[in-house]
């Protein structure tokens, strides 16, 4: 007897994590694609624009039309943070379960959309990284900061990325400060000749947002204790790295009601 197949619907399906989605939805024999939305291709199949062959999905101007004619159980938005909040809400409104790829949510969003999945008895998921290695380095993060509290992250991503500091360093630095006490670091003399050189403040200590083109992402969280330092860095290179990890949370999302934030969470 045969399991009922996930029906997945895409947002910004032609953008370059989109394809990647779309390609590993249609690789997947417990993965259906049922929709894809994208204002700049309609009405294009979604299987070659990714480069995956036809796959009978045409994209939709909007995913209002896209979620009212598919049926979905599950949408995967690596949109943009200006349309992600409307793009979460909408999905939920249909009943179907949000997997967010896209960072800037406020912490009071998060609650609010919370509260709907719960009300419409679904799960959902906001993850700034839906690496495995980036949320190992997390983790080992947040437990080296125990023992060497001074610390100091440095990200990289290209020159055209959109936020800054990334959603991954953003996490990074919540799950230190869940796991240490606020320490003020460094000389509580010291001054900035040039504003911004120390780097953006979090909870006593310094994130550095470095953007270049040719850089696609890192991450490297530094702790300095009496004679020694430790690093502890991920790196990417290719934007399907992240799709094992957006793979399982389309299936685990599927199980649970109401939303999470962080794919740490899910992760066996």
């Amino acid at each position: 007897m045969s399991t009922q197949r996930i029906r997945v619907a895409v947002t910004g399906a032609s953008g370059r994590m989109g394809k990647e989605v779309v390609k590993m939805v249609l690789q997947d024999e417990a993965l259906e694609l049922v929709a894809a939305v994208n204002a700049s291709s309609t009405g294009m199949d979604a299987g070659l624009l990714a480069g995956a062959g036809e796959s009978g999905v045409l994209t939709r101007q909007s995913l209002e039309e896209a979620l009212a004619h598919a049926n979905a159980d599950v949408l995967v938005d690596f949109t943009v943070p200006q349309a992600a909040y409307s793009n979460t809400r909408t999905a939920i409104e249909y009943g179907v379960r949000p997997v967010i790829g896209t960072t800037g949510f406020t912490p009071e969003q998060i609650v609010e959309l919370d509260e709907l999945c719960k009300q419409k008895g679904i799960g959902g998921l906001i993850a700034p990284n839906f690496s495995i290695g980036a949320i190992l380095m997390m983790k080992f993060a947040a437990d080296a900061s125990k023992y060497l509290p001074n610390v100091e992250i440095i990200e990289y991503h290209g020159d055209q990325k959109l936020d800054a500091p990334s959603g991954t360093s953003i996490k990074t630095a919540e799950l230190i400060s869940e796991a240490r006490r606020e320490l003020r670091q460094g000389n509580p003399k010291e001054e900035e000749v040039i504003e911004g050189a120390r780097g953006g403040y979090y909870n006593g200590f310094r994130i550095h947002s470095v953007r270049l083109p040719g850089v696609f992402a890192q991450q490297e969280v530094i702790f300095g204790g009496d004679g020694q330092t430790l690093k502890i860095r991920h790196d990417s290179y290719d934007r399907a790295g992240y799709m094992p990890g957006v793979n399982t949370a389309v299936k685990k999302v599927m199980t649970y009601s109401g939303l999470i934030y962080g794919f740490e969470h899910i992760m066996e």
